[in-house]
């Protein structure tokens, strides 16, 4: 079975070595040319390609679905919520 890729979308680029060290196989839509590429662009490139896409953008996951391509779309809302239980942490 080829080892799966992750590409990651602009707003997560930074998450690379993160992802790496956690043992992902991560490209980056700057490493495969498509930063500044609509998002249709970049759906059609993981279709493909057969990557799996990191978002932040709920359009992108929306595209991704009506395409069959797999896609984790962290939003705000789930970036709040592991700050606020860290902050909790911290408070106990």
């Amino acid at each position: 079975m080829p080892e799966t890729t992750v590409l990651l979308d602009e707003m997560y680029m930074g998450l690379k070595p993160f992802l790496q060290v956690l043992g992902w196989n991560v490209l980056t839509v700057d490493d495969v040319g498509l930063r500044g590429a609509s998002d249709v662009e970049v759906v059609e490139f993981a279709s493909k390609q057969g990557y799996i896409l990191v978002s932040q953008e709920p359009r992108v996951g929306e595209l991704a679905r009506l395409k069959n391509v797999p896609c984790v779309v962290v939003g705000l809302a789930d970036i709040a919520k592991v700050i606020d239980a860290r902050l909790r942490e911290i408070k106990k």
